[in-house]
């Protein structure tokens, strides 16, 4: 593949010059596009044009072609050409090669309008004004395109890796295109894996739906695995895309393949849901790493006030990370289960933030929520670093069911498969690593299987649940008008401002209050004296910035208010802990939540701070996938004696080389 690529993309020789190398790819991607289709119509030309000259209508044509060209194989044409040219009769005619061109490609039946996405007439006009039309023709009329010799999957591949190049050469973000193909098979097979045996069945129907679908790749290799498993097995693809020209790709490459073109939409999938009352069996998405999406975020809020109608009623993540959003996208797409207890499936690309981000009841922590506690993740693995072209970060495949095997209710399992990937003999973009197909297999029956070991995990659903307590201590303070704490006062952007305040403070002389009420008693007589007048607010700056934290100081407490009376607590011994469910062997639910945290806190707390207490009001609950942390191994450190030894011998080399210097 990387062969064919290098020679597709060797036009740019021709380009070079007249356009800039960001330019390479306008040119590039649809000649391969328009190379491919005639490719696959070239054996189909005869009977195509008898089936145009047979029937006017559209519906007319596109069923009696599919009729005319349909192999056991393969579904037949739904698509075709009213013009006679191809490319190499073009040619034939160089003083007319752009308006033979633009005649071929303007007659395409109407569900082939992707040549609008690609501006491609415009394409034609610029590069015949520059002398470079005719040499770019000639290539791609040179290269054989035709099924049997690029399958469906390899021309996938091809047009990712264009794509790649070409946001490369525009400094455009290039993996954000491109998922690499290994991920995309464990990421189908993992998928797939616990259906394999209902997947074989005759008249078998399913819908495979890529939310993210870029240039359809995830759903090429989905659906050439499921007739790998059942060649009879009937399948729709569907996709939305927001970028144009990948949008372009996508729907010509499921034209091919016989799919129904009005199956891929173009559109940002966070603002609109192109496909708002269909739900899928099958839903893959590898959504782009970091995006923030404060652009969409009137659109996305919108949804999310809207309750339980919206897609992100759950929680909203935070600006700078779409990737939750995504992922509440895909767990909504997956179809109802039904009568039969089937339900969808769905498999997700991830970064791994949306495993930990965000504390207790914070948008993240809500979502994972919404996500374990109704029992939609199946698996999460961890992938080898160094995977993707774009970035080198962690990554982690969500598996996502409504209907899991009962001996998977209420359970996650995770797989790490960090130490399972390949080298690269030469590393492209930031991908250093493979996941060989033996390291799939490997991946898959751990999944299957279910079998704890050192690299997978069975965890409950409520071990990933918590509970934040705030832990309050009393505020006790400690009073005394010192040169230090006066001259805080005479710097304070308020305080400094009021006459005669620091000839007041400075009449206290050494006097020291471990009690806040009579210092305040006896701050009012010397205020008095001088005469200073202080507002509710100034007077409670001022004895925040005199007083200090002292043990020995009598507890401040509320002199006013709804409050009044009540202890003080101080803001600076303020504490959090959190508490997971279950602690103590107590049971995992909601509902054990106030009898779990009295116990924690009298075990834990009070034992090292008699007078603390637990604001109650401040309880939160939380949720967090610390992943890494469930696959942690301890490495003790080397012996005294082993590092004794190694820095003697250090020690021995520098003397011997100082001997060898002094000589």
């Amino acid at each position: 593949m990387s062969v064919l690529s290098q020679f597709v993309w060797s036009v740019a020789n021709t380009l070079r010059g007249p356009y800039q190398e960001a330019e390479y790819g306008s040119v590039i991607l649809p000649f391969t596009v328009l190379r491919r289709l005639e490719c696959v119509m070239e054996p189909h030309r005869e009977a195509m044009a008898e089936v145009i000259s047979q029937y006017p209508s559209d519906q007319q044509r596109r069923t009696h072609l599919k009729l005319r060209t349909r192999t056991s194989d393969n579904a037949g044409l739904n698509f075709w050409t009213v013009s006679r040219y191809s490319l190499k009769k073009a040619l034939q005619d160089p003083k007319n090669l752009a308006a033979n061109l633009i005649d071929y490609v303007s007659g395409f039946s109407s569900n082939l309008d992707v040549f609008k996405s690609f501006d491609f007439e415009n394409v034609l006009r610029t590069l015949d004004a520059r002398d470079r039309l005719s040499p770019v023709v000639k290539h791609f009329q040179g290269i054989d395109l035709s099924p049997e010799s690029v399958s469906n999957a390899d021309m996938g591949d091809l047009f990712e890796n264009l794509i790649y190049r070409f946001a490369e050469s525009a400094n455009d973000g290039a993996g954000q295109f491109y998922t690499p193909r290994d991920v995309v098979r464990l990421l189908v097979d993992l998928v797939y894996a616990e259906d394999t045996e209902a997947l074989r069945d005759r008249g078998q129907v399913r819908s495979i739906y890529d939310p993210t679908v870029g240039t359809g790749g995830m759903l090429t290799v989905a659906d050439e695995h499921l007739h790998d498993l059942n060649p009879s097995a009937s399948t729709g693809l569907f996709g939305q895309e927001i970028n144009p020209r990948t949008y372009a790709i996508c729907k010509a490459d499921l034209l091919i393949k016989g799919q129904d073109p009005t199956n891929v939409r173009q559109g940002d999938t966070l603002v609109v849901d192109r496909f708002e009352d269909h739900k899928f069996d099958y839903v893959l998405s590898n959504p782009p790493f970091g995006t923030d999406w404060k652009a969409v975020a009137s659109q996305v809020t919108a949804e999310h006030v809207r309750g339980g109608q919206g897609r992100f009623a759950s929680g909203l993540p935070a600006a700078g990370d779409a990737s939750m959003l995504f992922l509440l996208h895909v767990a909504s797409k997956m179809r109802d289960v039904d009568e039969n207890g089937r339900g969808g499936k769905a498999g997700i690309v991830l970064n791994g933030s949306p495993l930990f981000t965000g504390g207790a009841e914070s948008g993240p922590s809500k979502i994972r929520g919404h996500m374990l506690e109704n029992d939609l993740v199946e698996a999460i693995v961890a992938l080898p670093n160094d995977m993707f072209y774009n970035t080198g970060i962690p990554t982690y495949l969500w598996v996502l069911s409504n209907a899991k095997p009962t001996e998977r209710e209420g359970t996650v399992q995770l797989i790490d498969a960090t130490g399972l990937g390949s080298k690269l003999g030469k590393s492209i973009g930031s991908k250093r690593v493979e996941v060989s197909d033996d390291a799939r297999k490997a991946i898959v029956q751990a999944f299957v299987s279910r079998d704890a070991s050192a690299t997978s995990k069975i965890i409950e659903n409520r071990d990933f649940a918590y509970w934040t307590i705030t832990v309050e201590r009393p505020l006790r303070l400690r009073f005394q008008c010192t040169a230090e704490r006066i001259t805080d006062v005479a710097s304070h952007k308020t305080l400094g401002k009021i006459p005669e305040l620091v000839e007041a403070l400075k009449s206290f002389g050494e006097q020291v209050y471990l009690n806040r009420e009579e210092f305040l008693h006896d701050l009012g007589k010397h205020l008095r004296k001088h005469p200073v007048t202080l507002t509710a607010a100034q007077r409670k700056a001022l004895w925040q910035t005199i007083g200090e934290h002292d043990d020995n100081a009598d507890i401040c407490r509320y002199a006013s208010g709804p409050r009044k009376g009540e202890i003080e607590p101080d803001p600076a011994l303020r504490d959090t802990e959190n508490i997971p469910f279950g602690w103590g062997d107590r049971p995992k639910i909601h509902d054990a939540a106030e009898e779990t945290i009295d116990a924690y806190f009298e075990a834990e707390v009070s034992p090292h701070a008699p007078d603390a207490w637990i604001d109650k009001s401040k309880t939160k609950t939380g949720y967090e996938i610390p992943f890494t942390r469930h696959f942690y191994q301890y490495i003790p450190p080397r012996p005294l004696e082993k590092i004794d030894t190694d820095l003697n011998r250090v020690v021995g080399e520098i003397m011997e080389m100082l001997r060898e210097v002094e000589a």
